[in-house]
């Protein structure tokens, strides 16, 4: 998981005054958004030494900003006492939201707790075989409809499933959708309202799968989501490739969502809870 910015920083600015104009666009177009970089920025200027900074400088100040940004927990994921706790994944086409729904189905398994899968997207073909698929796999039971049915329908179906059997954590897959798209967004309003008839609380977690390579585009669709379902965290997937992880400090610093779990390959072992400090260290 190497994304390069900091060492790109570094070969920038060493033995070199530094360009504040060339500074600021380096650090917008990490995906720190413009509100992260001019507080970068202004940490950095409001130093004695602002005018002789050395690269190595601005990249340990860098890094401290942001740390005071991410969360300092990692957010594991606790069982209810008495209740299933239910996990909606949402995001847009292409992210990896179904890899991820079971990668995490898969986490959770490993650490001892019962899992329930729910296939509630309805609409992309192959959707649910692919979610079945990964059911097997994982060793995971999963409750499924039919194409074109009402997803709502599926997650209230599936919690009773899980509540029934005394499963620990239900997770709802949902369709990809354009968060441009009024009328599909409304429906994710619709399964949160539905759930939330099964238990008040439920669901417990709602979590915004983005792509880490989509750059600034991550923070205008988590924007949109949390305007619709209230989310509780993000899943960053392929960090592994091209992605600058900037988007994970954007989304937190904007919105105070945080990075709960990052997919880090295509491997089901590749998912992990999100670290704030390894996660910075590596962005060097």
């Amino acid at each position: 998981m190497a994304f390069g910015f900091f060492k790109s920083i570094l070969q920038k600015f060493t033995g070199k005054p530094v360009d504040w104009d060339d500074l600021e666009e380096s650090l917008i177009r990490a995906d720190l958004g413009v509100s992260m970089s001019l507080r970068i920025l202004k940490t950095l200027q409001a130093r004695p030494d602002a005018q002789k900074l050395t690269a190595e400088t601005i990249v340990e100040v860098a890094r401290e900003e942001v740390l005071k940004v991410l969360p300092r927990d990692n957010f594991m994921l606790r069982p209810l006492p008495s209740k299933p706790k239910v996990l909606l994944v949402v995001g847009v086409n292409g992210t990896g939201k179904t890899t991820s729904t079971a990668k995490l189905a898969h986490l959770l398994k490993k650490r001892g707790h019962s899992v329930l899968l729910a296939a509630a997207d309805t609409f992309r073909a192959a959707a649910i075989e692919q979610l079945d698929v990964w059911a097997q796999r994982i060793g995971c039971d999963i409750v499924k409809g039919q194409y074109n049915g009402d997803p709502a329908a599926i997650c209230h179906d599936a919690y009773q499933a899980a509540d029934s059997r005394n499963v620990e954590f239900l997770l709802c897959d949902t369709a990809g959708r354009l968060h441009t798209k009024t009328n599909l967004m409304s429906e994710l309003s619709k399964v949160q309202r539905i759930l939330s008839k099964c238990a008040p609380d439920a669901p417990h977690e709602t979590l915004l799968v983005v792509d880490a390579t989509t750059g600034g585009n991550a923070l205008h669709q988590a924007r949109e989501f949390h305007q619709a379902v209230p989310l509780t965290g993000l899943i960053v997937t392929k960090l592994d490739g091209s992605g600058k992880g900037g988007c994970v400090v954007a989304i937190q610093n904007e919105l105070g969502v945080p990075t709960r779990f990052i997919g880090t390959g295509e491997k089901v072992d590749d998912f992990a809870f999100f670290e704030s400090r390894p996660f910075v260290e590596q962005m060097l």
